[in-house]
């Protein structure tokens, strides 16, 4: 009796985040996306053990080492020369590691990109920067307006990818850059540039001839629009760092995060400023961030509606004012809030708050809370200076401009310590802030730097120690 040759099973698989299944579905049950599944060719079904296919070992070409023999010198980082993008890559680039750097159109992915390279140039490295969505000559012009000439740096327009392993080949370069991977094509695979077959062939060619060359390689890649990488999920999983960088058009604050880093720590944040002569990193951009620097007087008013606190991007702290403006309902209409750069929600919550626990009417009013400078709050120490400023601006008296205040404010009204009370008060005395209201219990084995600090329970405190009117206790 002669044995049945296996059946093929069928295979489907997404091409956003690799789900596979058996049966073929619209909508992928992983990732939610719509279209992405697939399907694939399978090998028939083995009666191995496991059902596992029998496979020979092969030929071991570089056998195992003990891990403390392993040399670590090919894997050290080499600075770029920008000192804000070393800051988040955790020291610089290491060779043979790809980079993706993905933002939104306009925010200065290109020149960031290109400022790199040209500092990377002037080091004495050979690199090639390609570029498929503009011509050569539109980026000679930028180049020529930053200053980025540079004998070692070479240029290439090209948009198929064996054109551009072909230049890779005669240049030889230690730094890729190609802006951006959806513009690059492959023959080999069908489909218009930027798809998602196309994204996944042309990342996954210039990964292996990244590793293989040790070559470093930094990718452009666009964004949807709701901010999130667009192509395949998998193209995050091929690169070895993800970068994100963000900033609003009408700012020249720009910041580099990173999302995802192999060789280095994924908390630090990187500042630029760019303006018509490039892009600059900015090693102290507290001041971005205040719409005005205290003199050192204490008890000197200020503005009505404003408070300073200190935010932690990473490992830096950042100095920034959250201004708020409270003005009746006109019309008789549902009341307005509009939040610019922080937590909607969080502000929310902490407007609830103030009514309930504090005795402050905010429901019927209109509530306007903004920040200076472009910046971005996300962490919760930012509840008890948004709370300060919306009571400063519903009884309109103004807090001294000496000083700052952080912490999480609790439904209960309690104020929760936050990490980093040192840093954060060191950098608020470092540029003149001589009062500072925290959370009860963050003093514990930690310097004030010269600073009057006043630890706070509840918000009712706070409010009663921060504002010179008395506040209704609940």
């Amino acid at each position: 009796m002669t044995s049945r040759p296996p059946r093929s099973r069928p295979s489907h698989r997404c091409a956003e985040c690799g789900w596979t299944g058996a049966k073929w579905v619209g909508r992928c049950p992983e990732c939610q996306a719509w279209g992405s599944v697939e399907e694939v060719s399978s090998a028939p079904a083995s009666s191995g053990i496991g059902g596992a296919r029998a496979l020979a070992p092969a030929v071991v070409s570089v056998p195992a080492r003990p891990i403390a023999e392993v040399d670590v010198e090919s894997a050290r980082a080499l600075p770029t020369g920008v000192e804000e993008f070393d800051r988040v890559l955790g020291g610089g680039l290491v060779p043979g590691a790809v980079v993706l750097v993905s933002g939104e159109p306009g925010a200065g992915k290109s020149t960031l990109l290109l400022d790199v390279a040209s500092r990377t140039a002037a080091t004495g490295r050979t690199v090639l920067y390609v570029t498929g969505e503009e011509s050569a000559g539109q980026v000679r012009l930028r180049a020529e307006r930053i200053g980025a000439l540079r004998p070692r740096l070479y240029l290439a327009a090209e948009g198929d990818l064996a054109t551009v392993l072909g230049h890779l080949d005669a240049v030889r370069p230690d730094l890729l850059v190609v802006d951006s991977v959806q513009t690059i094509s492959s023959a080999e695979v069908e489909g218009a540039a930027g798809g998602v077959s196309q994204v996944r062939e042309v990342a996954a060619a210039l990964v292996r001839v990244a590793k293989e060359r040790s070559m470093s390689t930094l990718l452009v890649g666009h964004v949807t629009k709701d901010g999130s990488l667009a192509g395949p999920r998998v193209l995050e999983h091929l690169v070895d760092v993800v970068c994100s960088f963000e900033g609003d058009r009408h700012s020249r604050l720009r910041l580099v995060r990173a999302v995802k880093n192999r060789y280095g720590p994924t908390d630090e944040v990187g500042c630029f400023d760019l303006s018509d002569a490039g892009i600059t990193g900015l090693t102290d951009p507290s001041g971005l961030f205040l719409s005005r620097f205290p003199d050192g007087e204490a008890g000197q008013a200020g503005v009505a509606g404003t408070c300073v606190t200190v935010t932690l991007e990473g490992r830096r702290p950042l100095v920034t004012e959250v201004q708020a403006l409270v003005v009746p309902t006109g019309g008789g209409g549902n009341p307005r809030r509009t939040v610019s750069g922080l937590d909607a929600s969080r502000v929310a919550m902490v407007v609830a708050v103030l009514t309930r626990r504090c005795g402050i009417a905010l429901l019927p009013q209109d509530l306007y809370v903004a920040t200076v400078g472009g910046v971005r709050l996300t962490e919760p120490a930012a509840d008890l200076a948004t709370a300060l400023a919306l009571c400063s601006a519903a009884t309109d008296v103004p807090l001294p401009v000496t000083t700052v205040a952080f912490g999480e404010v609790g439904l209960a009204g309690e104020v929760r310590p936050v990490p980093g009370l040192a840093r954060r008060l060191s950098e608020a005395a470092r540029l003149g802030f001589t009062t500072a209201v925290v959370p009860a219990g963050s003093l514990e084995g930690t310097g004030t730097s010269g600073m009057v600090v006043h630890e706070v329970t509840s918000l009712s405190q706070a409010l009663g120690l921060a504002l010179t009117a008395a506040v209704v206790e609940p």
